[in-house]
């Protein structure tokens, strides 16, 4: 009787730091053989929260995920005119991330905001990106060019409840009570459509950066970012095949909507994920590991179920 040979264990993921303009950045790597490929984060999230699919990925792949200035344990320094929470600046850590630390072209894999900044950096430079997958891209519905789409009370109060965040008193009281374990719970039942998977250890990795001097500038600033580029400006420029993963149940992110960024020629699949949310990766690695190293192992291939 022939036994079979046991899988090898996934690969250890190593954390360590990279400085980009003077700020020390935090990564994490696992994997040392086939494509390079980059995680990136959505907003106020980490690279932990790829823990899931990092070393998984790893076995495969060269895989690194990436805390984007501002957020995790990367630098948090206060905005102003020389450093502006965009994503214009995040494409560019991005692209020179690939040039400097990945060392070749890579593929990119976003979950929610960081889908924008995967586009922003295969935009601002296209040799140095093979692919984006995007899970539950951000539509930024409050983007000042798509209030017209939202209720007319949302329309009338977003742009006061920003000028309001802008005072200080008010943005750091804000901050203060968002910046806690009970109303970061809240919020991640209120995206996740598997409420089992919001535990106390990811409510934990997301509170920690939280607390951090700079986070709560970083937050308001972005919170306040109505501008800058939408995915479907972005996507028309992109040579290269994109992918996109969508949870069913994201009430942030309505997959109805989403289903128009299917119709661009360079979106090679539209893979629906029923009873999944916003954050898909965390929600069901199960279901999106699998797919993502299909994607990469025939990145151009046509997914026609849609």
């Amino acid at each position: 009787m022939r036994t079979e040979e046991p899988r090898p264990a996934p690969p250890t993921a190593t954390e360590q730091d990279w400085q980009w303009r003077g700020y020390p950045i935090r990564y994490q790597q696992a994997g040392c053989t086939g494509p390079a490929v980059v995680l990136i984060h959505g907003f106020g999230a980490s690279s932990d929260h790829w823990r899931k699919n990092l070393t998984q990925l790893g076995q495969h792949a060269r895989v690194y995920a990436i805390d984007l200035l501002g957020f995790g344990g990367s630098a948090k320094p206060l905005p102003g005119p020389d450093l502006t929470y965009t994503f214009e600046t995040w494409g560019s850590l991005v692209v020179d991330f690939l040039r400097l630390v990945v060392g070749n072209p890579a593929y990119l894999i976003g979950n929610s905001i960081g889908c924008i900044v995967a586009l922003q950096a295969a935009v601002l430079d296209p040799a140095q990106v093979l692919g984006v997958a995007m899970l539950d891209p951000s539509l930024r519905l409050l983007h000042e060019r798509k209030r017209g789409q939202i209720s007319w009370l949302r329309r009338w109060s977003t742009p006061l409840i920003q000028n309001l965040l802008g005072w200080p008193p008010f943005g750091n009281f804000f901050f203060a009570q968002v910046a806690q374990a009970k109303a970061i719970r809240q919020i991640l039942l209120q995206a996740y459509g598997r409420k089992e998977a919001v535990t106390e250890e990811l409510v934990q990795l997301l509170l920690k950066p939280a607390l951090d001097p700079g986070a709560a500038a970083v937050f308001l600033a972005f919170v306040r970012y109505s501008q800058g580029p939408l995915a479907e400006d972005l996507l028309p420029q992109l040579t290269c095949p994109v992918l996109i993963l969508w949870g069913e149940a994201d009430p942030w992110e309505p997959i109805a909507l989403g289903r128009a960024l299917a119709e661009f020629p360079c979106v090679v699949g539209f893979i629906p994920l029923p009873g999944v949310g916003h954050c898909p990766q965390d929600e069901a690695p199960e279901l999106v590991n699998p797919l993502l190293l299909d994607w990469l192992r025939d990145p151009c291939k046509k997914i026609l179920d849609t």
